[in-house]
């Protein structure tokens, strides 16, 4: 795997926890007038953590745990709204989804620090983006954290805006 993306992986909780860190006190939970535009899935700030937590834990280390030990898994894709309501994300802890982030980033990291070069070419199919192999899914999970780094600058534009119309009225 390519050290640039190993590392872009490896900084993501601490560049998404800077970012969360941004967003004013009492905007946590804050949802534009229009999604139109968002660059990742049309999520609260707050909401945001608890999807990169649980796609983490519930979509990826699986997903590279089914790569690496089956021949050719079909790969679930993940219903986002469903999760968002099962799991109480307006009420999460921002805190402790971020920390328990932390820790399956660091477990992902520790998996794909171990695998072999000729096992980087397993391949699986995966629900909404078709046939790839494990090098592709590690640069679908790097991509998916740029997502949501975009997402939450996003988010703190249309707060900022909010804001200063609020401020105006």
């Amino acid at each position: 795997m390519h050290a640039a993306t190993l590392n872009a992986l490896a900084s993501f909780p601490d560049q998404l926890a800077a970012f969360y860190a941004e967003v004013p006190r009492g905007y946590e939970s804050f949802v534009p007038d229009s999604w139109d535009g968002v660059p990742s899935e049309a999520l609260s700030p707050l909401a945001q953590l608890c999807h990169v937590r649980d796609i983490e834990i519930d979509g990826y280390h699986v997903r590279l745990r089914r790569t690496l030990d089956e021949d050719r898994p079909l790969l679930a894709s993940i219903d986002t709204d469903a999760l968002a309501i099962e799991r109480d994300y307006a009420h999460a802890d921002a805190a402790q989804a971020l920390a328990a982030f932390r820790v399956a980033r660091e477990q992902t990291l520790a998996l794909l620090r171990r695998i072999e070069p000729p096992h980087w070419e397993r391949t699986a199919v995966f629900e909404g983006y078709g046939a790839l192999t494990l090098r592709s899914l590690v640069h679908y999970l790097a991509s998916h954290d740029q997502q949501h780094l975009a997402g939450l600058q996003w988010l703190l534009g249309k707060i900022d805006a909010a804001r200063a119309a609020s401020a105006v009225s």
